[in-house]
């Protein structure tokens, strides 16, 4: 059999190597960089198996993969992946959805601090020589609204639960319990977007939550509040994030993901948006536990075609 490894930036250690060859995978194929679409279709026609990054995985690819049985996605997305074309062809696709979230948890609280304190923005002028004393504001008595109560989002709040804040939160199928212990408030989408001090997007990209943040949402946020995403790129039209910082509708934002990435735009401009290239889940402990967790899923999946 043969594994496809296309994620970049998978590893590729001994130990998961040993794993797929026990397996039965005698051809694995690490090409370590971003594939072209026609290299991507020769190599994907004759996999088993793929363990798949971020790239796209469309029909059109899938219509040259007449033997692939499973994909593993390496991360938590599935949306770059045809699920209905996978579907269509009996093809499982799994992925590693816990790994990740502590990583992403603490980037997220690293975020907020950074732009409440301007952290990047002094640390910038210290490096050109400039004494800049700039005043920031407490975490402390903030509200902040988080969408989606996921793993990633209840991880963001057990952490945040020692900064004193006021935490409210939108959730279609909330965890009452966990709702009940961290004193959560429950509100609509709207009104999490337009009371929150800080607002953070935990949620997967679908179709409905593409560009869930958009101009009309900017329009109800407070001028104070300052936009928060290590999620998806997509859920924030970023046309529309630049006309709000650029009319003030907002304090600023920090953002780990864009829509088309890597990202070299706008929003590179403006001193009150910190960026970050997609560094989430990049870890060693994080990253170390996603590639075995990615291995175990694909050799799991094969077994259950074998059956």
């Amino acid at each position: 059999m043969k594994v496809l490894i296309s994620s970049k930036s998978f590893n590729c250690d001994d130990d998961n190597i040993r794993l797929l060859k026990g397996a039965g995978f005698n051809s694995i194929v690490i090409p370590g960089r971003k594939l072209e679409i026609n290299e991507f279709k020769d190599f994907i026609s004759d996999a088993d198996g793929i363990i798949a990054g971020t790239e796209q995985i469309t029909k059109e690819l899938l219509d040259h993969a007449k033997l692939l049985k499973a994909i593993s996605r390496f991360g938590v997305g599935t949306d770059n992946i045809d699920l209905a074309a996978a579907a269509e062809k009996k093809i499982i696709v799994l992925n590693t959805p816990s790994a990740p979230t502590d990583a992403v948890a603490e980037l997220t609280i690293a975020l907020i601090l950074n732009i409440i304190r301007k952290i990047s923005e002094v640390n910038k002028a210290m490096h050109s020589g400039q004494w800049k004393p700039v005043m920031g504001t407490l975490l402390r008595g903030k509200t902040i609204g988080i969408i989606g109560l996921g793993r990633i989002g209840k991880e963001v709040i057990r952490l945040l639960s020692l900064f004193g804040l006021t935490m409210i939160a939108y959730e279609p199928y909330p965890d009452i319990q966990f709702i009940k212990e961290y004193n959560i408030k429950l509100l609509s989408y709207e009104e999490v977007i337009s009371i929150s001090d800080i607002i953070s997007l935990h949620v997967p990209l679908t179709e409905k939550t593409y560009h869930m943040i958009d101009h009309g949402e900017f329009s109800i946020m407070k001028p104070s509040a300052i936009l928060i995403n290590t999620a998806r790129g997509s859920l924030i039209n970023e046309e529309a994030l630049i006309n709000a910082l650029k009319l003030n509708l907002i304090s600023g934002a920090a953002l780990d993901v864009f829509e088309n990435e890597p990202y070299d735009g706008e929003l590179a401009k403006f001193d009150n948006v910190i960026l970050t290239s997609h560094i989430g889940s990049m870890t060693t402990e994080t990253r170390i536990k996603m590639e075995r967790e990615a291995v175990e899923n694909l050799i799991r999946a094969i077994e259950v075609v074998k059956k």
